[in-house]
C-alpha cells in the first residue's frame, strides 16, 4: 500500500466511525468532540501513518501528521491550531492553509514567496509576506516550525537539492529577523521531491516552487494540553 492510499484508508476509516456514532456526536459539545476526534485520528492516523510517513517523511504532510497526540488534550491543541490556521487564512489569503491532525500545513507558491532565478535571494514581495505571518507567528509561539523547500526538477538534482536548503535557511533567517526565535525552526530541503503538479509545463514547475510549513505543538503546548485535560 502507497502513502497516498494509506492516508486515503485513514480519512474513510475515520469518517465511518464518525459518521456510525453520528447521534452521540449531537449530544456532545466542542471540546467533547474534538477529544473524541483526537482519539480516533490519533489512533488510527498514529498507527496507519506512522509507518508510512514517520516523523518528517514526505514534507510538511509526514511532520504534521507524525506528531498526533489524541485524546482530550489533542482536541485542546487542535482548538489553537484552529484559530492560528484562520488568522493565516486572513492575513495571507493566497496562501494554501491545510488543518491536518492537529497541525497546520502552510503551503507558500511563487505568488507568495518568490526568490530570484537560480538564487536564495528572496524578493522584496517575499518579505513583505513573510512580514505578515510574523503576528501570528510570535502569537502562538508555543509552536515548532518546519520549513521545506522545493524546487521544480529542471537541472541537476544535486544542485536543486542544495538550492532548496538554501531557500528554506533564508526564510528562517528572514523570519529569525523579525523576531522569531530561531530555536522553533527546523530546516529540511526536499530538492525536487515530492512533486505537486507536472514538471512538463511552465505553469506545474511555478507550483512545484515552493515552500512548505508544517506547524506543529511543542513541549510546552503539549503539557499544557495534557494538564487541561486532566490527563
Amino acid at each position: 500500500m502507497n502513502k497516498i492510499s494509506s492516508i486515503t484508508l485513514a480519512i474513510l476509516i475515520i469518517s465511518s466511525s464518525l459518521f456510525t456514532s453520528c447521534d452521540s456526536v449531537k449530544n456532545t459539545n466542542n471540546t467533547q468532540r474534538g477529544a473524541g476526534i483526537g482519539v480516533l485520528a490519533g489512533a488510527v492516523l498514529g498507527g496507519v501513518l506512522g509507518n508510512n510517513l514517520g516523523k518528517g517523511g514526505n514534507g510538511a504532510l509526514g511532520a504534521v501528521l507524525g506528531g498526533v497526540i489524541g485524546g482530550a488534550a489533542g482536541g485542546i491543541i487542535g482548538n489553537k491550531m484552529d484559530k492560528q490556521a484562520r488568522k493565516i487564512s486572513d492575513v495571507l489569503p493566497g496562501a494554501n492553509v491545510e488543518r491536518v491532525g492537529e497541525g497546520i500545513k502552510l503551503t507558500l507558491n511563487e505568488n507568495s514567496v518568490r526568490f530570484e532565478t537560480n538564487k536564495a535571494t528572496l524578493t522584496p514581495t517575499a518579505k513583505a509576506n513573510l512580514d505578515k505571518l510574523v503576528p501570528v507567528f510570535n502569537e502562538y509561539s508555543q509552536t515548532n516550525i518546519q520549513i521545506y523547500g522545493y524546487t521544480d526538477s529542471t537541472g541537476k538534482p544535486e544542485y536543486n537539492q542544495l538550492l532548496s536548503e538554501q531557500r528554506a535557511n533564508s526564510v528562517k533567517d528572514y523570519l529569525a529577523t523579525k523576531g522569531i526565535v530561531a530555536s522553533r525552526f527546523n530546516i529540511i530541503g526536499m530538492g525536487i521531491a515530492d512533486p505537486i503538479a507536472t514538471n512538463d509545463t511552465p505553469e506545474g514547475r511555478s507550483l512545484n516552487r515552493r515552500v512548505e510549513f508544517a506547524i506543529t505543538a511543542n513541549t510546552r503546548m503539549v503539557e499544557d494540553a495534557q494538564k487541561q485535560s486532566g490527563n
